[in-house]
């Protein structure tokens, strides 16, 4: 795995892409990649914070699909750091931060992710650069450069009914 500030050469992504979270189990999930902010976030809801081993841990719920409420996430997770974020809007929220992997390209880096409703937004997951910045270029004028998962991920993710997956391609 690169480091931050590494020489090695980059891997060209798109603006958008499908990525993974597979310490988490979660995934495939459609991101924005976005050089303007930091910090990586995922859209979680029903936090819950709890003590395991004298150590603070979260529970949350994902929901991989946009517009969709289906086939929902339950993740545990140690609590890494909390901090205030600055949404687009000029909006301040404390928000938690988890330490996890995330999958592009077929590259695994590990980065921070805050936790937030991200209900309102078109992607469900946007990666920041501190993980862009472990070995990736992004084209503003790409999607999809690492390849897409199979059709009947995509439709889901649409919020398309089981039934529409069966009919023709």
């Amino acid at each position: 795995m690169p480091t931050p500030h590494s020489s090695s050469p980059s891997a060209v992504a798109g603006w958008r892409e499908w990525v993974r979270l597979p310490g988490l189990g979660v995934g495939p999930v459609k991101a924005k990649l976005d050089t303007g902010a930091r910090t990586s976030a995922l859209h979680a809801f029903d936090l819950e914070e709890f003590e395991r081993d004298g150590a603070p841990w979260v529970r949350f719920s994902v929901h991989p699909w946009q517009r969709s409420a289906e086939d929902a996430v339950l993740v545990e997770s140690p609590v890494h750091d909390r901090r205030t974020v600055r949404s687009s809007t000029g909006h301040a929220q404390e928000r938690i931060v988890v330490l996890t992997e995330i999958e592009l390209l077929g590259q695994t880096v590990s980065t921070e992710v805050t936790l937030t409703r991200r209900d309102e937004m078109g992607f469900r997951m946007l990666v920041g650069r501190e993980a862009l910045r472990q070995g990736f270029l992004v084209d503003s004028g790409r999607s999809y450069l690492g390849g897409r998962p199979p059709r009947k991920v995509r439709r889901k993710n649409r919020g398309r009914a089981e039934a529409a997956v069966d009919g023709p391609a």
